[in-house]
């Protein structure tokens, strides 16, 4: 069954434990969590999270990692070393994962172009970062990104070719048309690979707009998501300026929560 949840970067910068609560106290119960500061991977400061979570019965069901901008230097690069002390970071992630109950981990990847990259080194580092996942129970999801070398869904589609089963996607809408490449073609591409997603609706106001904005055939999208990866989360990503209050992002969480129970009750 899709579930419907909000981001925490939607109401960056805040900080994640004052998002968190507003989300909380907006009756949001499913979230991701946006981790902006290695001091936020602190056990006593996750279980400070994790306490809060419990009280309002909300569910994390994804990590997004604040060193994004760092994993073409430490993860694909021609220096080996750096490739470990990458993974060995990221069990700060992984276990802080655990703490909370998160499955999915969000990766953006290198920025070198689709055409330059390396396809063994990408996919390659890739399987090793997925396989330190695997130990903690953590499935690492390469996200699509406009300035990334996963802006191409042809790339997205030879690491699916070439990983199997342990190639996982973040499908981005707004990052998708950015990119020049249509959401829906991509879900259909990607298929059940596709684990996570982060919604927006799009037009002719804007790249990243509250649901319901903006021309995007959401209901269509989430009907194939739901045909293909039945057990995927579907997240609210907005950006701080594309709405105007929490109470407004509460109510677009409410309207894709109703929009999923619709399509799952064959409403169309």
């Amino acid at each position: 069954m899709l579930q419907a949840g909000v981001s925490t970067a939607c109401l960056y910068p805040r900080v994640v434990e004052e998002a968190l609560y507003d989300l909380a106290l907006a009756g949001v119960g499913e979230v991701e969590i946006f981790i902006n500061s290695h001091c936020e991977l602190r056990r006593q400061f996750v279980d400070t999270l994790a306490q809060l979570m419990a009280r309002f019965e909300m569910r994390c069901c994804a990590m997004h990692p604040y060193t994004g901008e760092m994993e073409p230097m430490m993860l694909f690069s021609n220096y080996p070393r750096r490739v470990e002390d990458y993974l060995d970071y990221c069990r700060y992630y992984f276990t802080a994962m655990q703490q909370l109950g998160a499955s999915v981990f969000v990766l953006h990847g290198s920025k070198t172009p689709a055409a330059a990259m390396n396809r063994e080194l990408y996919f390659t580092r890739f399987q090793k970062l997925v396989d330190l996942g695997k130990s903690y129970g953590v499935l690492v999801a390469q996200e699509n990104v406009a300035r990334c070398t996963s802006a191409s869904l042809s790339f997205l589609q030879e690491m699916k070719t070439a990983l199997g089963t342990d190639a996982r996607f973040v499908l981005d809408v707004k990052q998708a048309v950015r990119a020049g490449e249509d959401p829906y073609a991509m879900l259909c591409a990607l298929g059940s690979h596709v684990v996570h997603v982060h919604l927006s609706d799009h037009g002719e106001y804007g790249d990243c707009l509250p649901l319901g904005r903006g021309r995007f055939r959401v209901n269509a999208f989430l009907e194939k998501l739901a045909q293909v990866q039945p057990n995927a989360t579907v997240m609210l990503e907005l950006y701080r300026s594309s709405f105007s209050d929490v109470a407004e992002l509460a109510a677009n969480y409410v309207q894709l929560q109703n929009r999923i129970r619709s399509i799952q009750k064959g409403g169309g």
